[in-house]
């Protein structure tokens, strides 16, 4: 039997969305995690702003929640492209996210033109590229980058070399993509991927396709999306990042305890999928 090296686990900003960032951080360290993701942009016009951008009390006490548990930043959000996105506009987010250390920007497509969106993540990389940054698109079944095929003709229509491509298993399912894409794909699309997991039976609406995603993912291996065959479809290095949101279990269970038995069903997930591989 092949020994794999351990992965690297990252705790998701929206799996504890009810924690600020320097309070994130301390809750990955608690959980036994080797990064944190932090949304420094909402999401949606529903969640809390934090006052993060630029130098404010809040970057610098994440700063210091940072140093003080060596918890590294491995992906910061998100970042919308739309019709009439400034790119140029997007530079306090990437300045900020490079001095607290992440790898990766997370980047939703939200333009109906795949030409326009491909030429703006180009310029977005070109922006990134001296901070360190790799802006990495997500596809979503619900924004006009629906699924990882479409996601990977962005990449090569970029053509840029710190451009990404984030699986996330949750919307790979939904948009009934599959491993075999995967395979297909160059290597270096990809640098962490996102984790959860789902009820098998996919939903028939919108509005339950997105409460599942946003408000109640399941923990991994306990539901049917098939985690293991996406684990073997991509590169075995890359860093995880456990993505699960769950109102319901979030109002009875603190984050820390949360984030602790995610990442230990992860672990056993991978653990799984490289023994029986």
């Amino acid at each position: 039997m092949t020994r794999h090296a351990p992965r690297a686990l990252s705790l998701a900003a929206l799996t504890v969305l009810e924690l600020n960032p320097p309070a994130m951080v301390e809750c990955a360290y608690a959980a036994g995690y080797d990064f944190v993701g932090l949304r420094l942009i909402p999401a949606t016009d529903h969640e809390v702003r934090h006052a993060i951008l630029g130098d404010t009390p809040l970057r610098r006490e994440t700063l210091a929640r940072l140093k003080d548990t060596g918890i590294r930043v491995l992906d910061a959000e998100i970042l919308r492209l739309r019709p009439d996105t400034d790119v140029l506009a997007c530079k306090p987010m990437l300045d900020t996210a490079a001095e607290l250390g992440a790898r990766y920007v997370l980047v939703a497509g939200n333009d109906p033109d795949e030409t326009r969106t491909a030429e703006r993540f180009a310029q977005l990389c070109d922006l990134a590229l001296p901070l360190g940054l790799a802006p990495s698109i997500e596809p979503m079944p619900w924004t006009d980058v629906k699924n990882i095929t479409q996601g990977a003709r962005i990449l090569k229509a970029a053509a840029r070399p710190n451009a990404g491509l984030i699986v996330d298993p949750i919307h790979f399912d939904r948009a009934a993509s599959s491993t075999d894409e995967l395979r297909a794909l160059p290597r270096e699309y990809f640098g962490y991927l996102q984790f959860c997991d789902a009820p098998a039976k996919r939903p028939a609406d919108l509005d339950t396709l997105l409460y599942q995603a946003r408000c109640e993912r399941m923990v991994p291996g306990e539901g049917g999306i098939d985690l293991a065959g996406i684990l073997r479809a991509l590169p075995d290095h890359l860093p995880v990042s456990i993505e699960v949101p769950t109102a319901h279990w979030a109002k009875t269970t603190p984050a820390v305890e949360r984030a602790r038995r995610l990442r230990e069903a992860t672990q056993g997930v991978i653990e799984r999928a490289c023994t029986s591989h």
